[in-house]
C-alpha cells in the first residue's frame, strides 16, 4: 500500500513543477514584451498611473450620485486643466532660470577651478616635490572619473529629456488612456479577479491588497511630500535671496523622492551658487538654514504623517530599485521603480513567511547511526 503512494506523489510533484514553469515562462514573456516594446510605454503608463491615483476620487463622486462617465469626465478635466495653467504660470519662469544657471555655469566652474588651485598650492607648498607629483597625479585621475560620470549623468537626463518631449508629443494620448482606465477600473479589476486560479485566488487578493496599501501609502503620500517641499524650497530659496532659486528649490522638492540622494544634490548646488553669488557668508548661512530646516520638517514631520512607517519600502530598495529601472528602460523605468519595488518587497516578505512555516525551515538534522 505504502509503495502504491509513490506515482501519485511523483505526479503531484510533476504537477507543481509544471505549474512553476507555466507561470515563470508567462513572466519571462511579459517582461521580454515590455522590454522590447519601452519606446512606446511612456503616455500608456502615465495613464496607468493617473488613473491609479484618480480612481479614489471617482469612486467618491460615484457614491455621491454621480455616474462613472461624468465622475471621470469631471476628473480628467479639472486636473489636466490645473496642470495645464500650472505650467503656463510656472514654465516661464523655470525656463528664464535655466537658461541664468547654465549661462553663469561656465563662470562658476572657472571660479570653482582657480579657488581650488589656490588653495591646493598652498597646501602642498611644504610637501616635498614627488609626494606633490604622486598627490596631483591622484587627483588629476579622480577628476577623470568624475567628468566620465558627469558626462554619463548629462547623457542620461538628456534621454530623460526626450522623453519627455515624447510625452508632449503624444500629450492627447495620455488623458484618452487615463480617461478610459479610469472609467473602466472597477470593471478590468473585477474582470481580472475572474481570471485568477479559483485555488490560489484568496492569497493573491490578499497580497493584492496589501500591495495596494503599500503604494497608496507611499506613492501617493510620496508624491504630496514631493510638492509641498518643492513649493517650500522654493519659496525658501527665493526669498534667502538666491539666484535661480525656483529652479533649485522645485529640483530639490521633486528629487526628494530618491531618498537622501536628492537633498545632498540639490543643497550642493544651491550651496555652490550662494557661495559664489554671496560676499557675506551669512547669506550662505541663511541658504544652508533653508535645506537643513526642510530636510528635519520633511523626515521627522511630514513624511511620517503622509507617508507613515509601515509602507515596508527600504530607502536603499527604493534607490537601486530607481537606477535598475532607469538602467534598463529609462525615464519609463523610473516611473515604474517605486511600484514594481513595492510588488516585489511584498512578494518577498511573503514568500519568507511561506518559508517559515514550511518544513525546510522546521526540519531538524537526521539522528546519527551509533
Amino acid at each position: 500500500m505504502i509503495i502504491g503512494l509513490f506515482p501519485v506523489i511523483e505526479r503531484r510533484k510533476g504537477h507543481t513543477v509544471r505549474r512553476w514553469f507555466f507561470w515563470l515562462t508567462i513572466a519571462l514573456l511579459i517582461l521580454m514584451l515590455i522590454y522590447l516594446i519601452r519606446g512606446i510605454l511612456l503616455p500608456f503608463v502615465l495613464g496607468i498611473f493617473l488613473a491609479y491615483f484618480l480612481n479614489p476620487v471617482a469612486n467618491k463622486l460615484e457614491k455621491e450620485g454621480a455616474s462613472r462617465g461624468l465622475a471621470t469626465f469631471t476628473i480628467i478635466v479639472c486636473f489636466f486643466l490645473g496642470l495645464i495653467v500650472s505650467c503656463v504660470l510656472v514654465m516661464p519662469v523655470i525656463v528664464h532660470q535655466v537658461t541664468g544657471l547654465l549661462a553663469d555655469l561656465p563662470g562658476y566652474i572657472s571660479d570653482m577651478h582657480q579657488t581650488f588651485n589656490d588653495a591646493f598650492s598652498q597646501w602642498l607648498g611644504d610637501l616635498p616635490r614627488s609626494q606633490v607629483n604622486s598627490i596631483k597625479g591622484a587627483v588629476a585621475n579622480v577628476s577623470d572619473v568624475m567628468l566620465k560620470m558627469s558626462g554619463a549623468f548629462i547623457a542620461g537626463l538628456f534621454q530623460s529629456g526626450v522623453a519627455i518631449l515624447t510625452l508632449f508629443s503624444l500629450i492627447l494620448i495620455t488623458p484618452i488612456v487615463t480617461f478610459y482606465l479610469l472609467r473602466d477600473w472597477n470593471y478590468l479589476i473585477a474582470k481580472m479577479d475572474r481570471l485568477l486560479p479559483r485555488a490560489h485566488a484568496p492569497v493573491i487578493r490578499e497580497q493584492c491588497h496589501i500591495i495596494d496599501r503599500t503604494l497608496a501609502g507611499f506613492v501617493r503620500g510620496q508624491l504630496t511630500v514631493c510638492l509641498i517641499m518643492a513649493i517650500y524650497y522654493a519659496l525658501g530659496l527665493t526669498l534667502a535671496g538666491l539666484k535661480f532659486g525656483i529652479v533649485i528649490g522645485l529640483v530639490t522638492g521633486f528629487l526628494v523622492i530618491f531618498p537622501y540622494v536628492g537633498l545632498l544634490l540639490g543643497m550642493g548646488t544651491g550651496l555652490a551658487v550662494a557661495f559664489f553669488q554671496f560676499e557675506d557668508y551669512t547669506q550662505v548661512g541663511i541658504v544652508l538654514a533653508v535645506f537643513l530646516l526642510g530636510a528635519v520638517t520633511e523626515a521627522y514631520l511630514i513624511t511620517p504623517r503622509l507617508v507613515g512607517r509601515k509602507v515596508g519600502l527600504h530607502p536603499v530598495w527604493i534607490i537601486f530599485g530607481m537606477l535598475a529601472g532607469g538602467a534598463l528602460f529609462g525615464f519609463v523605468g523610473i516611473l515604474l521603480a517605486v511600484p514594481v519595488t513595492a510588488v516585489l518587497g511584498v512578494l518577498i516578505r511573503f514568500a519568507l513567511q511561506q518559508y517559515l512555516k514550511s518544513r525546510y525551515y522546521e526540519a531538524e538534522l537526521p539522528t546519527p547511526m551509533v
